[in-house]
């Protein structure tokens, strides 16, 4: 196998996990730090952090404490990233968190809510930044913290989601939010997060699985390897006839999850453009199968 080189698609997939990261820090920027609510997560934990540095420690700074505390904590998530789930993951997660403390940190907060109701906010905010977490997710990418850890039991855990490790986590964190600060603020706190986690996981959709059959005459051997190789998947092969030729051909079974589908495509075109390959979707796997970004 040659070496493999960064494609347009590899770019387009890194860029929409830049996009992804500035869409989440505008749904918490402009819709919920004005409110004065709490994200969930290792963002959450960090401005709450950030609220008792300025309320108590009276530290008067240009910019948002709560992006440099992000990335302090991200950095022993950064080392499970690389041990875990791979070098690629982690490069790119590197570098969606050093933007995302740049834009929790200098993206400006209006010093007035842009939107007065509060539920409306969190509907609006919850939205936003859910969807760009997702985004960045599915890109390959994330923006640390819970997502490292949601991502890490995704690849070890059958029906898993980022979105319910989140639920489950920001339980305990806002917990301690109602010993600080106005139960109301948590009460709306908690129903961003919900909001934010459904955006997530409808963006993320790494549970949507997808079967392909591939119908090739020549070099069957390669693509099998490429599959296993790139996507690390397994393969099932069998001996087919075509019935209105009668020319043998090679048929190759593989589930994969549905953002690997380009990559398959890649292959098979690369290897053996005359290759017939069928995809369907929303197919249900169980016992031994990795799910992956």
């Amino acid at each position: 196998m040659t070496k493999r080189t960064v494609s347009k698609h590899d770019i387009l997939r890194f860029g929409a996990a830049l996009l992804g990261t500035l869409l989440f820090c505008l749904g918490v920027n402009l819709f919920l730090v004005p409110m004065n609510f709490y994200n969930g997560g290792v963002v959450g934990v960090a401005q709450v952090i950030r609220t008792l540095a300025v309320n108590y420690l009276h530290l008067n700074i240009s910019f948002d404490l709560s992006g440099v505390i992000v990335y302090l904590i991200n950095i022993p998530l950064f080392i499970l990233a690389l041990r875990s789930i791979g070098k690629a993951f982690f490069v790119k997660t590197l570098i969606c968190v050093t933007f995302q403390s740049l834009c929790l940190s200098f993206i400006p907060i209006p010093a007035s809510p842009l939107i007065e109701d509060p539920l409306t906010a969190c509907l609006v905010g919850g939205i936003i930044s859910g969807y760009g977490v997702g985004l960045t997710l599915r890109s390959g990418s994330s923006n640390g913290g819970l997502d490292i850890l949601g991502l890490y039991f995704t690849t070890h855990k059958q029906n898993f989601s980022v979105g319910k490790l989140a639920i489950v986590v920001n339980l305990f964190v806002y917990g301690a939010c109602a010993l600080l600060f106005d139960v109301s603020i948590v009460i709306y706190s908690l129903l961003f997060t919900a909001i934010q986690s459904f955006a997530m996981d409808k963006a993320h959709l790494q549970n949507i699985n997808t079967e392909v059959l591939i119908f090739i005459k020549h070099d069957s051997e390669k693509v099998e390897k490429a599959i296993f190789q790139e996507l690390g998947r397994g393969v099932t092969a069998w001996n087919g006839e075509g019935a209105y030729t009668g020319d043998p051909c090679r048929v190759l079974y593989v589930v994969i999850s549905k953002y690997q589908l380009h990559a398959l495509k890649n292959i098979v075109a690369q290897i053996a453009p005359k290759a017939f390959v069928v995809a369907k979707d929303g197919l249900e796997v169980s016992s031994n199968f990795i799910k992956q970004l």
